[in-house]
């Protein structure tokens, strides 16, 4: 094949194996990218071989090929991973990409084959097709193309293979193929996910005008670094809030998704996950993989239009300085909770105040009080930016490095 083309049949590839057991199950298949555009925090684009076409969306943790240029519309890429997903309402597939690996950027131009009409090598009655596969060796050129049987291993088989005398926890994996995260959707009704937890949240009382309740919520991020929020209400938040360890992997099923609320949200999804006491959720014991962290920069000079809005930011720069912790008093309850700020400056030569509340505020802020002489250097994930007397200022839900 050459350099610059798509694999013949790529698309068919695809859709004759859509749930491949593992990346090494995927065939050579490069395709063109086409009408390339964001939705959301991801991006779309119509997969072509030339021939064919089929819808495909991007991880979340691509968008930074994009915005680089890396990554460009009539470009080729390479699939290394993939699930296939049914559209709503349609008869339309969407193919979901968690791997792959730019192989071209932008062509002159769109890549055509000549598409030949053929007699379709099948097309037989029930009688017929018993005919036809009587027929002697000898016979005369069969319209039967009989394609050789390769033997597709459920998952439960792989994993015991694997695991050999597998623990109880790992019985999820086994019965079902574990879903990556950015595969998921609201219109799936079983889908298995093996997450590790990466924030853990307190669990919290709440009183409106329904009654009184507890809440819960946990930031999940599978092997690919995509990420939720998983939030448990009542029962469920009881349930599970002394299951979940900061840390641990876990195999998930029979939760619920829906459009996430962007005043709320603190991860990098536009879904966010619901679990309540029928979820299953089992610590696989004896695994465990440190899931990469995707960031997507952002100047502290550009955070102007960040002010006010839903949408999450990431920065870097270094700690110019750490304040004592302050108690503040919440109205909604009257309960005072620690909070911390600290200045940070990037090389734009700008500043911004981060706020930590609670447990990072006498956890993480005493180490960067202690290391402040040093001027460290921190990568913050996910702040929502605001503008109070006239400084910005980012409340910070999670520190990820530093």
């Amino acid at each position: 094949m050459d350099a610059k083309s798509v694999t013949p049949s790529a698309v068919a590839l695809i859709l004759a194996n859509p749930t491949p057991e593992s990346p090494d199950d995927v065939p050579e298949i490069v395709v063109q990218v086409l009408d390339l555009k964001p939705i959301g925090s991801r991006f779309t684009f119509m997969a072509s071989d030339g021939e064919a076409k089929v819808k495909a969306i991007l991880s979340t943790h691509f968008a930074s090929e994009v915005h680089s240029g890396k990554l460009q519309n009539l470009g080729l890429v390479r699939i290394l991973n993939y699930t296939c997903n049914d559209i709503p309402q349609k008869t339309d597939k969407m193919v979901i990409i968690t791997k792959c690996e730019v192989v071209s950027q932008a062509l002159d131009a769109e890549i055509k084959s000549e598409v030949k009409i053929e007699e379709p090598s099948v097309l037989m009655k029930p009688k017929e097709e018993a005919a036809g596969l009587s027929k002697p060796i000898g016979a005369a050129p069969a319209t039967i193309m009989l394609k050789p049987r390769h033997d597709v291993k459920s998952a439960s088989q792989i994993v015991s293979e694997q695991r050999g005398n597998a623990a109880p926890a790992a019985r999820l994996a086994m019965t079902r193929r574990v879903h990556p995260l950015i595969s998921l959707n609201p219109y799936q009704g079983n889908w298995v996910i093996k997450v590790r937890v990466t924030s853990k949240g307190n669990l919290r009382s709440y009183r409106n005008a329904r009654g009184e309740g507890h809440v819960f919520n946990v930031e999940l991020t599978d092997e690919d670094g995509t990420q939720i929020q998983a939030t448990m209400f009542n029962e469920a938040a009881k349930k599970f809030y002394p299951v979940f360890e900061l840390g641990k992997v876990y195999y998930i099923s029979k939760g619920s998704l829906r459009i996430a609320n962007k005043q709320f949200k603190t991860v990098q999804n536009d879904y966010e996950m619901t679990l309540n006491e029928t979820a299953v959720v089992e610590e696989a014991e004896g695994e465990s993989f440190i899931p990469p962290v995707q960031y997507n920069f952002v100047k502290i000079d550009m955070l102007g239009p960040y002010v006010g809005g839903r949408e999450l930011v990431d920065i870097i720069g270094v700690v110019q300085s750490v304040s004592p912790t302050l108690s503040i008093r919440r109205k909604i309850d009257n309960e005072s909770i620690p909070k911390r700020d600290i200045v940070v400056a990037d090389d734009s030569n700008k500043t911004v105040t981060i706020s930590l509340w609670n447990d990072l505020a006498t956890t993480v802020g005493e180490e960067l009080l202690d290391m402040v002489d040093s001027a460290p250097i921190i990568a913050v994930k996910s702040l929502k930016v605001s503008d109070f007397q006239g400084k910005l200022l980012a409340p910070f839900h999670k520190f990820f490095s530093g």
